[in-house]
């Protein structure tokens, strides 16, 4: 038999180590039981609250405008801002993708882009039924100036020879006055605009507008 080591630590002292350090460890969490309690029972509050609160509420994206535009702006990406706003109050006819149409109307700062401010086939989706779209070469350029989109107007034809005027349509609705420079290309004399007319009326406007002096009288309101 090999004789004992007088120096070797016996076999159990580990183990005995091992208990102490045991011990310790839950000396140590007694000693900060409230503290740990306390700390457990937040995060179950915490986990509790998350689990009950109501999910967040519905959105949908809108393009406004991002600042002050006037009519006639061709839409660039930096006029344009996405908000989030609820789906229930999104306009009707909201423009997807307006960049590069241009505008009929100014827009103001956080207004959202419609169908209905931009020139093409959907200007006048909003104008009553019977009624159509029709582009109009008013004579004098400088009467279109004074007008801006929503405006009432009586149109007039004056016959240069007769020296005779008529009637050509009653409170056409002015939906919008292109730019000059983007809608006239200086051939004609007068000045474009785009207007909402009884369909029939669109006959003696057109006729007249090729052949007589047109213009306009405001409509009373």
């Amino acid at each position: 038999m090999e004789p004992r080591d007088p120096d070797r630590p016996p076999a159990r002292r580990p183990l005995r180590r091992t208990r102490d350090a045991l011990d310790e460890v839950r000396r140590r969490l007694l000693r900060r039981r409230r503290l740990i309690a306390a700390l457990l029972l937040g995060v179950g509050a915490a986990v509790a609250v998350r689990s009950l609160a109501p999910p967040p509420p519905a959105t949908a994206a809108v393009l406004v405008a991002a600042r002050d535009l006037p009519a006639g702006q061709a839409l660039a990406r930096g006029d344009l801002v996405t908000v989030r706003v609820p789906p229930d109050v999104v306009p009707d006819g909201a423009a997807d993708d307006p960049v590069g149409r241009r505008l009929a109307a100014p827009l103001r700062a956080g207004e959202p882009v419609t169908d209905v401010r931009l020139v093409g086939p959907d200007l006048g989706t909003a104008q009553p039924a019977g009624t159509v779209t029709v582009p109009v070469r008013l004579s004098d350029a400088g009467q279109v100036a004074l007008l801006t989109p929503g405006d009432r107007i009586t149109l007039l034809g004056t016959d240069p020879q007769g020296r005779t005027t008529r009637t050509l349509a009653r409170d056409a609705t002015v939906l919008a006055v292109p730019d000059p420079a983007a809608a006239d290309d200086g051939a004609l004399p007068g000045r474009l605009v785009v207007l909402a007319l009884d369909s029939g009326e669109v006959y003696h406007v057109t006729a007249a507008s090729a052949a007589e002096y047109v213009t306009y009288t405001w409509s009373r309101r």
